[in-house]
């Protein structure tokens, strides 16, 4: 009972705040083009910074959890390229959406609240490498005569560089500078839920029968490639329930954005978010059951 009561506070505060999201989205129709580029372009790369640049951050520890967010991506696209070949789905629509998942606007508050901000750098690290696989092998995937160079001008690129040259180089930020960080840092997780609310509120479903089956296979496959990871790498125990959480989450809302603006079946994409994140309800709570 304990576990369970555990478990519901730690869900309730994301679920809340992007039913709020979604709320306001369905009664406004606001533009949340500026609110994005916010999050993208000032308040992930602080908190990706500030996390990696502070004096408890040091990124080779991490290696193990690194070398496991690798392989749970990997495993998770193999599987879906088989489902896809099966099914007949596009591949460049569904297997994206089934490697990638919300590490950023969900995973990093699910962190927070489940272990603490001390496991929040690790997460940090996490939401690092599936951003860089994401917007590079991952767009040439959804589309592959994409041009990535786009990645070169991106502020969480930099944010991530700067942060682990601080992190090798033993360098510290001074107090105001930290500080300040860290305060636009913490704006990034509420305003990233409230935004993904919002972003589920204008979506439309054409192809339930797409979005039951990433609703069941995104969180399954994810769990089958993680388990035996957490068993053969070098993880703690707070790792390895962190490791077991990532691979429950639900695909990135970034996943449709980039089927919608490389023309690969976007309602696929939708329907698969929407179903995932629907699941998620369930496969959420036992993942953390395991994770904690």
């Amino acid at each position: 009972m304990d576990l369970l009561l555990r478990i519901v506070g730690i869900i309730t505060p994301v679920l809340v705040v992007s039913a709020f999201g979604y709320g306001y989205g369905r009664l406004r129709q606001p533009d949340m083009t500026w609110i994005n580029r916010l999050l993208t372009d000032l308040l992930f790369p602080s908190l990706i910074f500030s996390a990696m640049a502070s004096k408890d951050f040091h990124i080779l520890e991490y290696t193990p959890l690194l070398l496991g967010s690798v392989a749970m991506i990997l495993g998770s696209g193999g599987i879906a390229w088989l489902v896809a070949r099966w099914l007949n789905y596009n591949p460049h629509a569904f297997v994206p959406s089934m490697m990638f998942s919300n590490v950023a606007n969900m995973g990093l508050p699910l962190t927070l609240f489940a272990f603490g901000p001390d496991l929040l750098p690790a997460a940090v690290s996490m939401f690092m490498i599936f951003s860089l696989i994401h917007f590079t092998i991952g767009i040439r995937l959804c589309a592959p005569n994409a041009d990535t160079k786009g990645i070169l001008r991106s502020p969480m690129l930099w944010a991530m560089i700067l942060g682990i040259l601080m992190s090798l180089g033993g360098f510290i930020l001074p107090a105001w500078l930290s500080s300040s960080l860290r305060l636009l840092g913490d704006a990034a997780i509420p305003l990233g839920l409230f935004a993904l609310g919002v972003g589920f509120s204008t979506f439309r479903i054409t192809n339930w029968s797409a979005g039951l089956v990433g609703a069941i296979l995104c969180p399954v496959s994810g769990l089958l490639v993680a388990w035996p990871l957490v068993h053969f790498l070098p993880l703690t125990p707070a790792m390895r329930g962190l490791l077991i959480l990532y691979a429950a989450l639900p695909p990135a809302v970034m996943n449709y954005i980039f089927a919608e603006r490389y023309h690969q079946d976007p309602g696929l994409v939708s329907a698969i978010v929407v179903g995932v994140n629907i699941a998620s309800l369930f496969f959420i709570p036992v993942a953390l059951s395991f994770a904690l």
